[in-house]
């Protein structure tokens, strides 16, 4: 099948891949839009797994606030060179990570970060719901490494839905911004903020509403 050059552009639209490298993988997927996509997403992973290892000590803190000052969010995403850091798709990644954290609430980067003592409280809870249900203390046992799991999903950034394009995690958009800029990428630290927090107040989502906003 002969690949055209506005097939080879949509691609990169798509993707944000190089030209050549997207005109590679139409070629390799013969032409099939949505296995190219899943070629580059695969190939960027394994770029971005070659640089992870390298150091990332620049980069910026940038600021989110939403619905007038309701909530605020404080990110520091690092790089490699303070070049990269000035790089449109690099601010941009962070502008969308803080609003990530804005509406989803993360509690940690990572699962590493979860202290040991959270884990294991967070289990015991949730062994004893599998027991309130009525299921055998040795089948709750099972179900136990299935719902930490969706714990880990909820509480931490990186293993989020993005909320872009919820069929992607915020750490495989990040892998393709390592591959995509050529520099590791580290997402360090963040602070939310939300007016009243902890105090009793009225029931608002504001998952849903940042959401609506990037729409």
């Amino acid at each position: 099948m002969e690949i055209s050059a506005a097939m080879v552009k949509d691609l990169r639209d798509r993707t944000g891949a190089g030209m050549m490298d997207c005109k590679k993988a139409l070629i390799d997927a013969q032409g099939d839009a949505e296995k190219a996509v899943e070629l580059l997403r695969e190939r960027g992973l394994s770029k971005a797994a070659k640089k992870a290892g390298r150091l990332a000590s620049e980069g910026i803190v940038d600021a989110y606030i939403h619905g007038g000052g309701r909530i605020g969010v404080l990110v520091e995403v690092n790089i490699e060179t303070d070049f990269a850091a000035k790089n449109e798709e690099f601010r941009s990644f962070v502008k969308d990570i803080a609003m990530q954290i804005a509406a989803m609430n993360p509690l940690y980067v990572k699962r590493e970060d979860v202290p040991a003592e959270v884990i294991e409280r967070e289990k015991e809870i949730l062994k004893a719901q599998a027991i309130n249900e009525g299921k055998p203390e040795h089948i709750a046992e099972k179900m136990v490494a299935g719902r930490i799991e969706k714990y880990f999903n909820e509480v931490c950034l990186l293993e989020q839905p993005f909320i872009k394009d919820n069929d992607k995690t915020v750490e495989d958009v990040l892998k393709e911004k390592i591959a995509l800029i050529g520099e590791n990428i580290s997402i360090r630290r963040f602070a939310r903020f939300e007016m009243g927090e902890g105090l009793e107040k009225r029931n608002e989502n504001f998952a849903e509403e940042v959401a609506k906003q990037i729409k």
